[in-house]
């Protein structure tokens, strides 16, 4: 055998034993790892609730004032497209799940049942206002309306912020732990 033939012999096996080293490392990295698109999601997620406590938050305000029903109408239609870019959100973060960490997982399964609330919610205050045409903006049902929608959307908001926070510190914490050269056991 050549020099060279046995330099490549070599220079293969040392690459196979290397892969060989590597890759159940890599793989427990991948498995463990958070991932970067749920976790954009999650602040898209975040974005949009907090947009949604806020325009849910006003609208409950419009029961102290004498607004026209044009008012409520008109909010109410802003707040369902939030509400629709939100569900979005959460759908691309349900196809997302099988690429997410198990906390993100976690935050998915948790938005998922408010989302749904707060979906159902708004269409029933629209259905309510559609139904009384602002014959009844004080009355309690309407006020009940408003109240629950805003409730679920600071609740959601609240949620989505906390797990983005986590995922946030979580990172900081691994990079100081790398850094540090500090290993978990």
């Amino acid at each position: 055998m050549s020099a060279q033939r046995i330099s490549h012999i070599l220079k293969l096996a040392f690459l196979l034993i290397v892969f060989l080293c590597i890759w159940p490392v890599a793989r427990a990295a991948d498995l463990s790892g958070d991932s970067k698109v749920v976790s954009d999601l999650l602040s898209e997620a975040k974005t949009e609730a907090i947009q949604l406590r806020n325009d849910s938050t006003d609208m409950e305000s419009f029961t102290l004032s004498n607004l026209s029903w044009e008012s409520h109408a008109a909010k109410i239609m802003e707040i369902k497209d939030h509400v629709n870019a939100a569900a979005k959100t959460v759908d691309k973060l349900n196809l997302a799940k099988d690429r997410a960490s198990s906390w993100q997982k976690t935050a998915i399964e948790r938005v998922n049942p408010l989302m749904a609330e707060l979906a159902m919610n708004t269409e029933a205050t629209i259905n309510h206002l559609n139904r009384e045409k602002g014959h009844l903006l004080n009355n309690q049902e309407h006020k009940d309306y408003l109240k629950t929608n805003a409730d679920l959307a600071t609740r959601m908001a609240a949620l989505v912020s906390d797990f983005v926070e986590y995922g946030e510190i979580k990172a900081k914490f691994e990079t100081l732990s790398k850094h540090l050269e500090i290993s978990e056991r």
